[in-house]
């Protein structure tokens, strides 16, 4: 730290300022401190009247959490409320951790590059978490710039420079309509019904959580999205297409009023799935209904790998990514496998747009691949037979 004195505007007072150099791993000595400064041109500049000390990374992403991040501020891009976690969890998390001591402005690309690359090595983070982390620390310095905390140049923000690959090798797991009742059959009650539920609506599992009673309409068939569980709190739906009602076939309704008769929370303000423990105050947990009863039960039913334990259990212990999300993708993949126009499943599913639908929730079969193979060699083979 570079200590001086200056004189404070507001009462003439000359009072220490600091300026943060570096850290001192990279600047061992007092020397190589003093050579740091000078190459700074810092000397020249805290004699300057309008000189501002340099602010941290940390400073700036203090800034940007409390304008951007803040469910109370006024701001033209309000962010959603699964946004907004993930972006609090990769700033406390991964960025503020590791370069919130640095100076902003003197922070280098290939720095980055190089933490990106140790994250993938030593935590094993896939490339669209580093993509997505190399673009909130971007967004940091974006806002800094928007509210001239840093130099609105093209320079002053070194993500700019930084290469990230940004596709993935994961593939959701897609299962038919019949491994889906399999796994529902090894489940009880109400654990059934959510994944049916799930399974038939596509509901996001935050807004199969959030459901109240009075969200179900069972005369109009249909179900209201008012709000989203997400993390132990209550949420605005994802975006303003989430907002619309959800279809709710007679078949589906039965079930959901059977649950209803059975629950010992059914009015209009009781949680559709509440938390037995907690007396029906909130929903369910859902990284517990994942791990208790939807991944056992698809185990079971022989869509994850397992193992039997010493007193022949079946224990799960397929290593992929499985939840409830997957029945969202599933259901966009058979209803496309069956025909059903897009601009359909884009509706059921709730996307803004369309391409969503078609390039992440539509997934082609083995089978399908098969047969589209086989069509084109029979039309290749035919072509060849007609012309000899």
């Amino acid at each position: 730290m570079l200590r001086y004195y200056a004189t404070r505007q507001s009462d003439g007072k000359r009072v220490e300022r600091t300026v943060p150099i570096g850290q001192v791993r990279d600047l061992p000595s007092e020397s190589r401190a003093w050579a740091e400064i000078e190459q700074q041109h810092l000397h020249q500049q805290i004699n300057q009247p309008d000189f501002r000390p340099r602010l941290s990374f940390a400073d700036l992403a203090s800034h940007f959490i409390q304008n951007e991040l803040n469910e109370s501020a006024d701001t033209i891009d309000p962010k959603a409320p699964s946004t907004i976690y993930i972006y609090q969890h990769i700033l406390n998390d991964y960025l503020i951790p590791r370069w919130g001591q640095r100076v902003a402005l003197g922070i280098e690309p290939l720095q980055i590059e190089q933490w990106l690359m140790e994250l993938r090595r030593d935590k094993g983070l896939a490339s669209p978490t580093l993509d997505k982390t190399r673009r909130v620390m971007s967004l940091v310095y974006k806002h800094a710039q928007r509210y001239n905390l840093i130099p609105r140049t093209q320079e002053a923000n070194p993500l700019r420079f930084v290469r990230c690959k940004t596709t993935s090798e994961y593939e959701a797991i897609i299962i038919t309509p019949e491994q889906a009742f399999a796994t529902m059959m090894q489940m009880g009650e109400p654990e059934r019904t959510f994944t049916l539920l799930t399974a038939a609506t596509g509901l996001r599992i935050s807004e199969a959580l959030g459901l109240q009673w009075g969200d179900v309409d069972f005369g109009r068939k249909r179900i209201e999205v008012r709000r989203a569980w997400v993390h132990g709190r209550i949420w605005e739906p994802k975006s303003p297409a989430s907002r619309a009602p959800v279809p709710m076939h007679t078949v589906l309704a039965e079930f959901m009023a059977c649950w209803k008769r059975e629950s010992a929370y059914g009015g209009p303000k009781d949680w559709v799935f509440p938390s037995i423990k907690l007396k029906g105050k909130q929903p369910r947990d859902g990284k517990q209904l994942v791990k208790d009863h939807l991944r056992p039960a698809a185990a079971k039913a022989g869509v994850l790998s397992s193992h039997n334990n010493e007193k022949g259990n079946i224990i799960e212990d397929d290593p992929r990514r499985f939840g409830f999300h997957n029945l969202r993708h599933s259901l966009a993949s058979f209803l496309m496998r069956i025909g059903t126009d897009p601009k359909t499943i884009q509706a059921l599913l709730r996307h803004a747009d369309i391409t969503t639908t078609l390039q992440l929730y539509t997934h082609s079969m083995s089978e399908d691949r098969l047969v589209a193979q086989g069509r084109v060699l029979e039309a290749i083979l035919h072509g060849a037979g007609a012309d000899s």
